[in-house]
């Protein structure tokens, strides 16, 4: 079985995928022309193949107004962790992989 990537998200499915989840969720607010945002992607991609307590979810601001407003987004790339359908923890910028991760492992503890 393959192992699992990042979920894409859009404003129509933001409640059911991230606010309903039963596990954590790391927001990956990103938009194409963001420079940062293109270089975390792959760690993210990691990430989520080796973890299985956290889901991480990307989506585009461009395409998908709603959700970036309703939570305060201003510059990208942002990322909330969703615990329980509601924000719990943010960073914003771009960051190295261990960063990451040690973030998660913080947040989700």
């Amino acid at each position: 079985m393959a192992a699992k990537a990042t979920v894409a998200v859009t404003d129509a499915t933001f409640e059911r995928e991230v606010l309903q989840s039963d596990k954590p969720v790391l927001v990956d607010f990103w938009a194409e022309w963001c420079g940062p945002c293109r270089m975390i992607g792959p760690s993210l991609e990691e990430i989520a193949s080796e973890r299985q307590d956290i889901v991480i979810a990307k989506i585009n601001i461009d395409e998908n107004p709603t959700a970036p407003t309703q939570y305060g987004v201003r510059s990208i790339p942002t990322m909330i962790i969703f615990k329980n359908g509601r924000p719990h923890a943010t960073k914003i910028g771009a960051l190295p992989k261990s960063a990451l991760v040690n973030w998660i492992n913080q947040s989700v503890a």
